[in-house]
């Protein structure tokens, strides 16, 4: 005679960049286990294809393609899907700002976590000359590349971020012509940027210092000092418990 199969809750969740409500389900036991063994190891590709997957698996509803979900979508999805999962709140240590060591703990609960979008924020540029380009955020391996970073040289992570820029331009145009990326080779996008001046480079450095992110903020005191501190936390990396 057959066990009997758990079918597993589901559940809504409104997407940020679509505004497309999905359905999707809590982790399972053995997706669980896979996650902590993955961040266990450190191993960067590890972590990356165990979430992926998980992602794939714990989101029910069609046409979702986790590889083309923006970067704060991302932490947002993990995050609610984490929640439903092992729990609504985070446990973290937080440091204390007054001496910079004494480190204390903190409950987060998920729904005081909220997106951060900087005024400023765009993702069209002005090059100046009549020249613009349009920004597309970051893949999910460019995501979980710049969260889980856990080594690599200085030259290597000018190189990451130099591909970065490449790989998020989706289209330069001028009133008269424009251009998709897509149309283009990787040696044409490289060279078009390699042709600008720092100060124009500077300003697509900007599209991502201030894109969308999940942010924690709150209160910590010092026991030794009793000195009240702001504590900021913010990534999917500082996030994961």
């Amino acid at each position: 005679m057959p066990l009997p199969k758990v079918v597993a809750p589901t559940f809504e969740l409104k997407l940020i960049s679509t505004s497309k409500t999905i359905k999707y389900r809590p982790f399972l036991v053995k997706e669980e286990k896979a996650l902590l063994i993955a961040m266990e190891s450190g191993n960067e590709k590890d972590i990356a294809a165990t979430i992926k997957e998980v992602l794939k698996s714990c989101i029910l509803s069609r046409g979702i393609k986790v590889d083309d979900l923006p970067s704060f979508e991302l932490e947002y999805l993990f995050l609610n899907i984490r929640g439903k999962s092992v729990g609504e709140s985070v446990e973290l240590l937080a440091t204390c700002q007054d001496d910079g060591e004494t480190k204390v703990p903190l409950t987060i609960a998920l729904t005081d976590i909220k997106l951060d979008v900087p005024d400023e924020h765009t993702d069209t540029i002005d090059l100046g000359g009549g020249i613009s380009i349009k920004m597309k955020y970051p893949s999910m391996q460019q995501f979980l590349d710049s969260n889980f970073s856990i080594a690599g040289t200085d030259e290597n992570r000018i190189d990451e971020a130099f591909k970065a820029v490449a790989d998020s331009i989706d289209q330069i145009f001028t009133e008269e012509e424009s251009w998709s990326a897509s149309d283009c080779t990787k040696k044409e996008i490289v060279a078009f940027i390699e042709q600008l001046s720092s100060g124009q480079f500077s300003k697509i450095e900007q599209f991502f210092a201030t894109m969308p992110k999940l942010q924690y903020k709150g209160k910590i005191t010092n026991p030794n000092t009793n000195v009240e501190s702001e504590v900021v936390v913010e990534g999917l990396a500082n996030f994961f418990a």
